[in-house]
C-alpha cells in the first residue's frame, strides 16, 4: 500500500472572548479594492476564520477583533498565502506587504513578539527547499535556542519548537538535544501557565518524545510498550457534527484512530480493510475515528455518506496540529487506543487487523 508523505506544521493556539480589541492596519502593496484579506486564528489545529477586510483602492486595511485572554497565534490570508503573527491582549500591529509575495515579501511593527515571529519566519524561508549549509543551519537553530532558553514561557518560544521547515520539524522530539528545549518550554508553560490550553498539549510531547527516546536506547532485548496518553482531537463529520476523540475513546472499548487521504489511490483498498476490521469487532466494542487530511473536501465528503463508523475532516490537512501531534510522516497511519490511551503505532495497514485482534 503506497504512502504519501506529509508537510506538516505544528500550531496550537486558544479562543478569545473578552470585550476589549487588538488591531491590525497596514497596505498591500498591488492589490484592489476588490482584495480581500482573511483574519484566521489557531484553534485545536485549525484555522478558525474570524473576519475579513476588503483592501481599499490605495492598498490600505484596518481590521480589529475580540482580543485573547492569553498570547494567541493569528494570520492574515489572501488566497494560499499569509502572514502569522502573535496577539497579546490590545496589541496593535502595522502590517506592510507587497504582491505577488505576500507571503515573504512583508514587515509587521507594533509588538516585539510579532517582530520576533517575522524574523523567524523570514529566516526559515533561506532554509526551506534544502537551501543553505548544514553549518549555517545549525548555527541559526543554536541561536533560537538561545532564545527559548532566554524565554522559555513566551509564545515566541511555544512557535519556535513548532516550527516545521520542508515538512520536518526544526526542534525535533526524537533529538535529545532539541527534546531539552521542549521539555524546557514544557515546564515553564506548566509553571507559569497552568491554564494555557497549550501547556497540557506540549507535555504530552515532551513525554512522548522521552518514551520514543527509551524505547530506541533501550538494549534490544529489553521491551518497551508503546503507550502515551492521548492527545484530544476535535472535528466535524459530514453532517457537521462535533466528534472529540477522547470522548470516543471514553464511550469504547477499542479505537483505531486513522489518519487517511480520500482522494490517495490506497484509499479504496484501505477502507474496505477498515470495514472489515469494524464489522468483525464493533460488536466487542471497538470503534473507528478516521481523519481525513484532503485538500478537497467534497470527495471525503461523498465517501463519509456511506461508511458505518465515524469520520472526520480536518480543513488544515497536512499542516494542522493534529497531524502534527501525532507525528504523521506518512499515509495512512493508524493507531490502537485502549482504556484512553495510545498502545500502539500501525504504519503498515496490512498488519492493523492483526494488531486490533491483540487487544480485544
Amino acid at each position: 500500500m503506497k504512502k504519501i508523505i506529509l508537510f506538516m506544521v505544528a500550531v496550537i493556539a486558544l479562543t478569545a472572548c473578552d470585550g476589549n480589541k487588538f488591531h491590525v492596519d497596514g497596505t498591500i502593496q498591488g492589490a484592489t479594492d476588490t482584495t480581500t484579506l482573511v483574519l484566521e486564528q489557531s484553534s485545536n489545529g485549525e484555522w478558525i476564520i474570524l473576519d475579513s477586510v476588503k483592501v481599499n483602492k490605495d492598498g490600505k486595511f484596518s481590521i480589529s477583533y475580540t482580543a485573547p485572554e492569553v498570547p494567541s497565534i493569528y494570520q492574515l490570508r489572501l488566497g494560499s498565502q499569509s502572514i502569522c503573527f502573535p496577539i497579546d491582549s490590545l496589541d496593535k500591529l502595522t502590517i506592510n506587504a507587497k504582491l505577488p509575495n505576500l507571503a515573504s515579501d512583508y514587515t509587521v511593527s507594533g509588538s516585539v513578539h510579532a517582530e520576533q515571529v517575522m524574523k523567524i519566519d523570514k529566516e526559515a524561508l533561506q532554509f526551506a527547499g534544502g537551501k543553505g549549509t548544514e553549518a549555517e543551519r545549525q548555527a541559526w537553530k543554536d541561536q533560537l535556542a538561545r532564545q527559548i532558553a532566554a524565554d522559555p514561557s513566551s509564545i515566541v518560544a511555544y512557535y519556535t519548537i513548532n516550527k516545521y521547515i520542508d515538512g520536518k520539524p526544526l526542534f525535533d522530539p526524537m533529538n535529545d538535544n532539541d527534546l531539552r528545549f521542549i521539555g524546557a518550554v514544557a515546564n515553564a508553560f506548566d509553571s507559569f501557565r497552568a491554564n494555557d490550553p497549550r501547556t497540557e498539549y506540549l507535555k504530552n510531547v515532551f513525554l512522548d518524545g522521552q518514551r520514543r527516546r527509551r524505547a530506541m536506547t533501550a538494549p534490544s532485548d529489553t521491551l518497551y510498550a508503546d503507550v502515551a496518553s492521548l492527545i484530544d482531537i476535535k472535528l466535524q463529520d459530514y453532517t457537521g457534527k462535533d466528534y472529540s476523540l477522547s470522548k470516543v475513546a471514553a464511550d469504547n472499548r477499542i479505537v483505531v484512530l486513522n489518519f487517511t487521504a480520500y482522494a490517495a489511490e490506497f484509499s479504496p483498498q484501505l477502507n474496505k480493510l477498515l470495514n472489515d476490521i469494524y464489522q468483525s469487532y464493533h460488536s466487542r466494542g471497538l470503534t473507528i475515528y478516521q481523519v481525513s487530511v484532503d485538500q478537497d473536501n467534497v470527495l471525503w465528503r461523498e465517501a463519509a455518506r456511506n461508511l458505518p463508523w465515524i469520520t472526520v475532516y480536518d480543513p488544515l490537512g497536512a499542516n494542522s496540529q493534529n497531524v502534527g501531534a501525532y507525528n504523521i510522516m506518512g499515509l495512512p497511519t493508524s493507531f490502537i487506543i485502549k482504556g484512553g490511551d495510545i498502545v500502539e503505532r500501525i504504519e503498515d495497514a496490512t498488519q492493523l487487523k492483526a494488531a486490533v485482534a491483540r487487544y480485544m
